[in-house]
This record gives structure tokens, C-alpha cells and sequence, in this order.
């Protein structure tokens, strides 16, 4: 695990109690969500007091308040560890999503503009450039990809108009770690290929103001992504976890 850390984090004036173990606490959490601490990876106390420039108090805190979130587990032999999300965990998570991103779809009909609809094909478009460059081959840098597809979803989730609703589906989107649903984009083309295409239809139902189109390729949309974490997770987190386990 990287004990890398910014002039910053030390310069910056420290606040005290809770308000310092949320802050940790959001911390290790940003490093776990962006894939600079991998699932399965233990969590050291000293190194990440070190890190952060504060005492092993707070640390232990903070890593107490992520347990009861679920993102790490804590056991008696091995400390702390970033929680590996079971199958049927993502495939739950991503069904509320489905729901919620149709209904902002449903929603977002009556308020995209010209201007909107062109933001939508601009990032699709940028994405399918980025997957394949000709004879460059893929952008070989998975995240600017994934950038583009949270953005797509952004757009539709900002024109709902329901600021609740754009920001319970913001929470979904960062359930889980985004180097993961990165690379969902990259390993596999043809899902890559499918992904574009169901935008693409998204944007023709949205243009053509057929709410309940869109709500509905939304919703499957959403669901396959949905499936395809999972599947990653049932191949490979098994075999991340006994690696870190050492």
C-alpha cells in the first residue's frame, strides 16, 4: 500500500476529534473508491498515521466508522482489510440504481434542451474515440473513459430536476471502487461496443421525448452494468483477496 502523501495533508491546519476522524475516514475512503487501495488490501494503522500526520487514535476511529459502513472488514488476526463486496451486493445496489437513473430519464424528458442533447453525444462519442483510436489502439488510460460514462449519466441525472434524486444516485454510483468499473470498460470490447450502442438509443428516446423509452433502456442499461461488476467480482476477487492476504 502506497504511503505516498501531499505537502499539503502536513502543511494544512489539523482540526480535533470527530471532525478529524471524518476526515480520515473520507480519506481512506477516497483511496479505497479510486483504486489507490485495491480490495483485499490490509490497512495499516501505523502507515496510514504516518500518512495522514496524525496519531493512530483518529486512524483506528476512522477505520472503525468505515466497518460499520461496510467498505472494510476487521478481523482478529489480520487487522483491517478493504471489504471485498459479495456478487449479490452489487447486483442489489445496481437494481435501486436502475430504478432511480429511469426515473430521472422519465424525468429529464421535459427538461433536456438542444444544448443537452449534444453534451450527451459529444461524451458518447468522445468515448467510442477513446476506445478505439485506429491504428493507435484503445486510450490507454481505462479512468478518462469512465470519466466520460459517470459524466453521461450526470447530464441526464442534473436534468431530472430532482436535486434528492441526482444525489441518491450519485451515492449508488460511488459504491464502489471506480479503477474496478474502469476497467469493465477495457477488458471487455464487446461490452465496451454495447455500452456506446445503449447510450446511443438512450439519446435517440430522450430526443424523441418518449419518457417511457428512456426509462426503460435506462433501467437495462444500468442493470447490465450492474451484472457485469458482479461477474468481475465473482472471477476475481477471490483470487485479489489470498493475494493480499500475505
Amino acid at each position: 500500500m502506497s504511503t505516498s502523501t501531499s505537502s499539503e495533508t502536513r502543511s494544512a491546519p489539523a482540526p480535533s476529534g470527530g471532525a478529524l476522524v471524518d476526515q480520515v475516514a473520507a480519506r481512506i475512503r477516497e483511496r479505497i473508491l479510486s483504486g489507490d487501495i485495491p480490495i483485499g488490501a490490509q490497512l495499516r494503522q501505523a502507515e496510514l498515521a504516518v500518512d495522514f500526520g496524525v496519531s493512530r487514535m483518529p486512524v483506528r476511529e476512522a477505520l472503525r466508522q468505515l466497518q460499520t459502513g461496510g467498505l472494510i472488514e476487521v478481523h482478529p488476526n489480520r487487522g483491517a482489510t478493504v471489504r471485498v463486496p459479495a456478487p449479490w451486493e452489487v447486483r442489489e445496489t445496481y437494481e435501486v440504481r436502475a430504478e432511480l437513473e429511469a426515473l430521472a430519464a422519465r424525468r429529464a424528458v421535459r427538461r433536456l434542451t438542444p444544448a443537452h442533447l449534444d453534451r450527451l453525444r459529444t461524451l458518447n462519442a468522445d468515448m467510442r474515440a477513446r476506445a478505439d483510436r485506429g491504428g493507435g489502439g484503445p486510450d490507454p488510460d481505462p479512468a478518462r473513459r469512465h470519466r466520460g460514462n459517470e459524466a453521461f449519466h450526470a447530464v441526464i441525472a442534473a436534468c431530472s430536476g430532482n436535486g434528492r434524486l441526482q444525489r441518491a444516485i450519485d451515492e449508488l454510483q460511488a459504491a464502489y471502487p471506480r479503477d474496478i468499473l474502469a476497467r469493465l470498460l477495457v477488458d471487455d470490447p464487446r461490452y465496451c461496443a454495447d455500452n456506446f450502442a445503449e447510450h446511443d438509443r438512450i439519446i435517440d428516446a430522450l430526443a424523441a421525448g418518449d419518457a417511457e423509452a428512456a426509462g426503460s433502456l435506462v433501467r437495462e442499461h444500468v442493470i447490465q452494468a450492474g451484472e457485469q461488476l458482479a461477474r468481475w467480482f465473482e472471477q476475481r476477487s477471490s483470487t485479489v483477496f489470498h493475494h493480499h492476504r500475505g
